[in-house]
């Protein structure tokens, strides 16, 4: 029983996560074309409107998704299919409403965002991606139902639907749209493409869900909907702030870095040194996250269920799986990213509007930001067992306050001329350090989790010694060339190495491998 449930746990997080990090490769390799496309100008107008319509995503559906998955994993853990459903119904109601608020919302108040922003072109840009809030809204609906049930297969295929249908959709209508070279209308169409891609992902989770029905599917009891939705409200608003914070601390970098920076350098310089952090270092350490998605979207329906059948052993064997599977996938990524800093600065955005001394500073702030995607990745799996064990207000405050000494170490850092743009890495590794500190003491004092800190920090750092080995070793073969073959071999080898590695210390347990490579 005991492996079943862990292969359960792993099943889930490794179909989750192999689909996310498809999607966000496709998602950074799908701007390189479309900004040749539609220019900087264009990519210009694509970044303003993206953060209006993330902020209001987040803040209509970030949540509720998280509690419908909760709620279901509770409800069938005491076998009431009834509730369930009237989980999800509720839900949906809820969810489409906001959905219909935010795109009515956010199609009034565009033309003054474009006025607000100096770029009355963006406008269209704005009409276009606005219907996507009711859709992206009513498809979190299903994802958080189907998770609840612990089918993880329909998300995944529905996030992989978006982003192809964006390069698929999207690209060929920037190039209709754009007219005698109107940049701002080829972002239009790449929003409407994005649009039509989450309707195409909407529309798969629709018919997955009428085609996987029960056959006496239970009727939703609709006597307890006002305090079914309370439920809801009360668990996913914390949630919910909670998933605002980040994209906040983001909005107060860009005001906060760029003049710290023009205290001492001209205007135009401190835009530059911006632009490369988020334009290249971003992009780059978000890939790995994925992985830190699925392993929290798997917490909290395990960690619910168990908690609902009072299992205090199923609750520590959950835990301890989703952060060794953390440390297994993100320990490398970290050391690994930060030793091929350069190649991969220089082999991916190389001969594009950025220059060599740009690329330099920009290996240089991704060989210390790498180093935060192993604590982002531990931050979302410790906030996803908070969330199942009924605690979702902890991440919040915790998140809170990482953010609160971010924003102070970044005033304290990037002030000083010598340090200038390279502070801000660190204080990113401070906010994500002083978030997971206490979310691993909460559930040590709420869940009673006894850590594995063999698995958790031990083996993955000796699995990691024979992979960096690796790498450094390929890269001199070759003199520290700037090629994709180095490159390639180099990912390779380490990738190869710390995987044998780790299957040997048993960091890779045998329940983690497909059935069918067991041995008896």
């Amino acid at each position: 029983m005991r492996h079943s449930k862990q292969s359960t746990i792993v099943g889930g997080i490794s179909v989750l996560a192999v689909a996310g990090l498809i999607s966000k490769v496709v998602g950074v390799l799908y701007k390189i074309p479309l900004a040749r496309l539609i220019g900087p100008t264009g990519m210009g107008i694509y970044h303003q409107v993206f953060p209006t319509y993330n902020l209001l995503l987040t803040i209509s559906s970030a949540g509720i998704p998280v509690a419908i998955s909760r709620l279901v994993a509770e409800s069938l853990a005491r076998d009431d299919r009834q509730q369930a459903k009237s989980v999800f119904r509720q839900a949906l109601k809820l969810l489409t409403i906001l959905g219909l608020i935010g795109t009515i919302l956010l199609f009034l108040i565009s033309p003054a965002l474009s006025n607000m922003k100096g770029t009355s072109s963006a406008l269209w840009a704005y009409y276009m991606i606005a219907p996507s809030l009711l859709l992206v809204c009513m498809m979190s609906a299903l994802r958080g139902y189907m998770q609840g049930k612990r089918r993880m297969a329909p998300t995944a295929i529905s996030q992989l639907i978006e982003q192809v249908g964006k390069v698929l959709i999207a690209m060929p209508l920037s190039f209709v749209f754009m007219k005698d070279g109107d940049f701002a209308m080829g972002a239009a169409g790449a929003m409407l493409g994005t649009s039509i891609a989450e309707l195409l992902a909407l529309i798969y989770m629709s018919v997955d869900y009428f085609l996987n029905r029960e056959q006496n599917e239970p009727i939703p009891n609709a006597t307890h909907n006002v305090s079914l939705t309370k439920k809801i409200v009360a668990i996913s608003i914390p949630i919910t702030l909670g998933a605002c914070i980040v994209p906040i601390a983001a909005e107060i970098d860009s005001f906060m870095l760029v003049r710290l920076m023009s205290a001492y350098l001209p205007e135009n310089i401190a835009l530059i040194h911006y632009g490369t952090y988020t334009g290249i270092v971003f992009p780059l350490i978000n890939i790995p996250t994925a992985f830190a998605m699925a392993v929290a979207a798997n917490m909290v329906p395990n960690i619910s269920a168990a908690l609902e059948k009072k299992d205090s052993k199923g609750i520590d064997r959950a835990s301890n799986t989703g952060l060794r599977l953390s440390s297994l996938i993100g320990m490398p990524a970290s050391i690994g990213m930060s030793l091929l800093a350069r190649p991969i600065v220089f082999l991916l955005f190389g001969g594009q509007q950025y220059s060599s001394v740009e690329l330099e500073k920009a290996a240089q702030l991704l060989e210390v930001s790498s180093l935060t995607i192993f604590l982002f990745i531990h931050v979302q799996t410790t906030s996803g067992i908070l969330q199942g064990l009924r605690k979702q207000r902890i991440p919040m405050y915790t998140l809170i306050f990482g953010v609160v000494l971010k924003v102070l170490l970044n005033y304290t850092l990037v002030r000083v001329p010598g340090i200038n743009i390279h502070g801000a890495p660190f204080a990113s590794l401070l906010c994500y350090f002083a978030s997971l500190v206490p979310n691993l003491y909460f559930i040590r004092k709420i869940g009673e989790v006894r850590f594995d800190w063999m698995g958790l920090l031990v083996k993955p750092l000796i699995a990691c010694v024979p992979m960096g080995l690796a790498v450094v070793f390929v890269q001199r073969l070759f003199q520290n060339a700037l090629s994709w073959t180095a490159l390639g071999l180099s990912v390779v080898a380490g990738v190869a190495l710390y995987f044998v590695t780790a299957y040997f210390i048993r960091l890779i347990q045998k329940e983690d491998l497909p059935k069918r490579w067991r041995k008896n």
